[in-house]
């Protein structure tokens, strides 16, 4: 190659000309023995410039006026990335330049140094008749190109580009894979290219292909919200009982309900298998629901008949849901916590088991509606479980301001509580609280003495009315919850049938204690 010529902007005049599509002033120059071949600081020449622009009498007159035995070299010159004239009249849809072209010689199939080709950047621009031409001229349909290795196929439906696709099927291969083993189907699912997913349905793609990682089109489609693609899907007998990875617990549904694509998880519910619901080794959808704090995705799950127990959870290292929802770690990492309450009560309504660890979790009070939501709507264990949960409480006496309000509030016993580990270590005014639903003047000697020891070391301020004996109202509500049961007095219902007059019935409940201590919580 001969630089004889050297312009400002490391063009050509021959390769300016071509560029503004002058074919008079090409002529002129080509008359008068300039260059066709000198390259700009790209590597461009005329004849990239010329087919780049469409300007195809320019893209004849610089065939013509390369020498007949360097044509083919010449139609095939590369830029400093590997791109040819024919790769840019075909990313630039310019048909009758890419005639031209490919009569002198192009090469249909070189790739570019970022592994495209004139057929693949065709189809990336959308130009249809240009992809028609290069296929009927014999170019690789099936080629792999990029760093994934995606085949023309696959970029034809990631544009939506419907009528290409409409074209390809008939001449590509419809299951060819990524290096991800992704389907071009799965592509038209993962993005939501109704129109190219249906073509490829039609022309028979497999609608249960699995990538690599063992994503089915389906899945895809749940997880990105697809909806219609879904609906395409189930109509052309997509599985949704195939598990979707190496653990062989996901299905499309769990993505829904992860998500909370709502349209979607109710479409998917009645043909799912309900295996996946309790079955051993599983994962219910209930837990995709409630670690993605997702309560709108809770509800139709729940509303359907999915169990708010569930199976234990190995994947998540929890024995149920609602376990998982008052684990603090979980919540304590930036969740909602009006969606932690929300999901709660959801379970809870819907019939959720709570088991003696559950209160137990509860007690610390990281998130205070969870033990007022489960005391509300499960009430106290009852047996050995209600003494097991006493013996929790007393290992948890630094959080009984927290607890003990909600717990005598249920109907515990405060009877129960009177511990010498209690008497020792709880606060002032728990430890006054307590007193106060009780007879104080009636305590053994060895809980009096604790107390006399904690005034005499200012680690008790006790109110001055624990100084004489309660009066005779205090005393009569004792004896009637000594009657009735502290559960049985913890329940409006229960009270308002109780020969009293309106006025004592929430005195009856220990409303007034529950009042004058500002820690009291409220359900």
């Amino acid at each position: 190659m001969i630089f004889t010529e050297c312009y400002q902007d490391t063009c050509s005049a021959v390769a300016l000309a071509a560029r503004r599509g002058d074919c008079r002033l090409l002529q002129r120059l080509l008359k008068n023995g300039q260059s066709v071949d000198v390259k700009d600081n790209r590597g461009w020449c005329a004849l990239h410039e010329a087919a780049a622009g469409g300007h195809a009498q320019c893209v004849r007159l610089l065939l013509s006026a390369s020498a007949s035995d360097n044509c083919e070299d010449y139609v095939n010159s590369l830029t400093h990335n590997s791109e040819t004239s024919l790769y840019f009249a075909a990313m630039n849809g310019h048909l009758r330049a890419a005639r031209h072209l490919i009569r002198a010689g192009a090469d249909l199939n070189k790739m570019s140094n970022d592994l495209s080709s004139p057929l693949f950047a065709a189809v990336d621009s959308g130009h249809k008749k240009v992809v028609e031409l290069l296929v009927r001229e014999g170019a690789e349909v099936n080629g792999r190109y990029f760093i994934s290795s995606w085949s023309c196929l696959h970029q034809a439906v990631y544009k939506g580009h419907a009528e290409i696709v409409r074209f390809l099927v008939n001449v590509c291969s419809l299951e060819v894979v990524d290096d991800y083993g992704i389907t071009p189907l799965f592509v038209a699912a993962q993005y939501g290219h109704q129109h190219c997913l249906e073509i490829l349905a039609n022309a028979g793609a497999n609608v249960n292909c699995q990538a690599k990682d063992m994503a089915t089109p389906l899945l895809i489609a749940s997880q990105e919200g697809h909806l219609s693609c879904v609906e395409l899907l189930l109509t052309h007998n997509a599985d949704p009982n195939l598990y979707c990875n190496e653990e062989q617990w996901q299905l499309p549904i769990h993505a829904a309900a992860q998500f909370s694509r709502i349209s979607i998880l109710e479409k998917l519910i009645p043909v799912t298998n309900r295996e996946c619901d309790r079955g051993w080794g599983l994962v219910s959808p209930v837990y995709l629901a409630v670690v993605s704090g997702q309560a709108e995705s809770l509800l139709p799950l729940l509303r359907e008949g999915y169990s708010p127990d569930a199976q234990s959870c190995k994947e998540f290292g929890y024995s149920c849901p609602l376990d998982m929802v008052l684990g603090s770690n979980f919540w304590s990492a930036g969740s909602d916590l009006h969606q932690s309450r929300e999901i709660t009560k959801m379970l809870l309504v819907a019939g959720a088991r709570v088991s003696l660890d559950t209160y137990i979790m509860t007690l610390h009070g990281d998130v205070p509606e969870h033990l007022s939501l489960i005391l509300e709507y499960s009430g106290l264990p009852k047996g050995k479980q209600l003494e097991a949960l006493v013996q929790a409480t007393l290992s948890k006496v630094a959080h009984a301001s927290f607890w003990l309000p909600l717990l005598l509030k249920a109907g515990l016993d405060p009877l129960l509580l009177l511990e010498q580990k209690m008497l020792e270590e709880a606060e002032s005014t728990v430890l006054n609280f307590l007193l106060d639903f009780i007879n104080w003047k009636t305590l053994p000697s060895t809980l009096l003495h604790i107390l006399s020891q904690r005034r005499a070391q200012n680690t008790w301020m006790p109110h001055k009315r624990f100084e004489s004996v309660p009066d005779l109202t205090h005393l009569c509500r004792l004896a009637v919850r000594a009657t009735v049961g502290s559960h049985a007095l913890s329940k409006s219902s229960f009270v308002r049938q109780l020969p009293v007059p309106t006025l004592l019935q929430d005195y009856l409940q220990f409303s007034d204690i529950s009042s004058a201590y500002s820690f009291t919580a409220s359900s």
